[in-house]
């Protein structure tokens, strides 16, 4: 594999969406039955509470049976409770662990990585003023857990400099991309399922 390594993605995601949320909607499932993955990733809220547990391992669970039927394997996007929540992580990371183990998927654990950076910088700025999605750089250690754990490589050394399919591109200050590249690489290494 070269450093000029693609991804093939497709997205589906809208505001709000809980897994069955996307299951009803049909979109996913359409997608599923309509194209050739190799890895489907599955993400809904921090699911910290006890319900939003269930929920997430009983459609992860659905989830999995078309993702396999279409050929690929599920991969759990491990997030991060809200800013206000921060006492949650724990749960978050054991709920998703949970549903990736349910179904022998991936995990990938970005909340984790989070965690780590933190510990490296008390100080770097992870949540969007919002308090519940990522900054640039909460962003940009979700996108290094991932490619790293599907591409099968280190973060360690993963470009800082990333240009989007937009035709616009994102830059992370050199410090800041070794404190989270080495961040991932321990979230991986601790918590990541492969």
């Amino acid at each position: 594999m070269t450093a000029e390594q693609r991804l093939a993605v497709s997205i589906a995601a809208y505001p709000d969406y809980a897994l069955f949320d996307h299951w009803n909607d049909g979109t996913a499932v359409r997608a599923l039955e309509r194209n050739r993955w190799n890895t489907v990733v599955l993400q809904q809220g921090s699911s910290a509470l006890d319900e939003s547990r269930v929920l997430l391992r009983e459609w992860t669970k659905r989830f999995d049976e078309k993702v396999r039927a279409a050929g690929a394997r599920t991969a759990m996007y491990a997030v991060w409770p809200n800013a206000s929540r921060q006492f949650d992580f724990d749960r978050v990371n054991e709920s998703y662990t949970l549903a990736a183990t349910d179904v022998n998927g991936m995990l990938f654990p970005v909340g984790e990585a989070w965690r780590a950076a933190w510990r490296r910088d008390a100080n770097m700025v992870l949540y969007a003023p919002d308090g519940l999605h990522p900054s640039m750089r909460g962003s940009y250690v979700g996108a290094l857990v991932i490619a790293s754990m599907l591409l099968e490589r280190s973060p360690i050394g993963m470009p800082a400099r990333l240009t989007l399919r937009s035709g616009g591109s994102i830059s992370i200050p050199a410090e800041d991309a070794a404190i989270l590249q080495q961040a991932a690489a321990e979230a991986i290494e601790k918590f990541g399922r492969r």
